[in-house]
């Protein structure tokens, strides 16, 4: 496998981007929804610097390891919150889980747009081969523009994943969380307890990476497609 080691820098640096994006998401909705946890520790800011000094492994080592034996990126940081505070309020705690994809998926609809207007100046269209390769096309791909293209590209493309995957209704993910909406109290406190458990964290990571492992390519087609439809119309 040949690597462009340019290219891989775009990824990482998208990449620290966006899981900066989801952390101080988290965080702010939970300084706004009585934690100030996260806040008080800094993490509402999209200065890399706290996340990476707070999660070193996630989102440095695993992420460059897995680009250059995978060709993608993986990773992940952690804004901290007051465990006490999630469980009296459980409604608060799942709007905060779910802040962080939101906001992932919010930069892919900003992408989307950008790209949009780019189409309609007719210097940007989509590939016909995105599989693997950029999504995002220009006539010279070595001009500043052709720069751009790709780094709206890989935004596009990672934050639909990053939000779609943390979407999903598995510990730990942030979806895990979304049933503390609908759950009766009695019931609750019990969930909080399945959550809390490591091997629902170990279960759940192995389920959520199997299973987006399959759906990956029809994500990206759907979204591709999604793509076409905004640029065409």
């Amino acid at each position: 496998m040949v690597f462009d080691l340019a290219d891989g820098i775009n990824w990482y640096l998208v990449f620290l981007f966006s899981i900066s994006l989801h952390e101080a998401a988290h965080a702010w909705a939970a300084s706004h929804l009585g934690d100030d946890t996260a806040k008080l520790a800094g993490q509402i800011t999209l200065d890399p610097t706290p996340h990476v000094k707070r999660a070193p492994f996630g989102t440095v080592i695993v992420p460059l390891v897995s680009y250059f034996l995978t060709g993608g990126i993986i990773g992940w940081a952690h804004a901290p919150y007051d465990p006490k505070w999630a469980r009296q309020y459980p409604a608060r705690s799942a709007l905060m889980a779910i802040a962080g994809p939101l906001a992932n998926l919010t930069m892919a609809l900003i992408a989307l747009i950008l790209i949009r207007i780019g189409s309609e100046w007719r210097v940007l269209w989509i590939s016909e081969n995105v599989a693997l390769g950029r999504i995002v096309c220009v006539e010279n791909k070595s001009s500043f523009l052709g720069f751009l293209a790709n780094m709206l590209s890989i935004t596009y493309r990672l934050n639909i994943f990053l939000g779609v995957f943390n979407l999903l209704p598995l510990p730990p993910l942030d979806g895990s969380k979304i049933p503390l909406f609908f759950l009766p109290s009695i019931l609750t406190e019990k969930y909080w307890t399945f959550l809390c458990h490591p091997y629902s964290a170990l279960i759940g990571t192995y389920t959520a990476w199997q299973l987006f492992g399959m759906g990956a390519p029809k994500i990206l087609e759907i979204s591709v497609d999604i793509l076409r439809f905004v640029t065409q119309n």
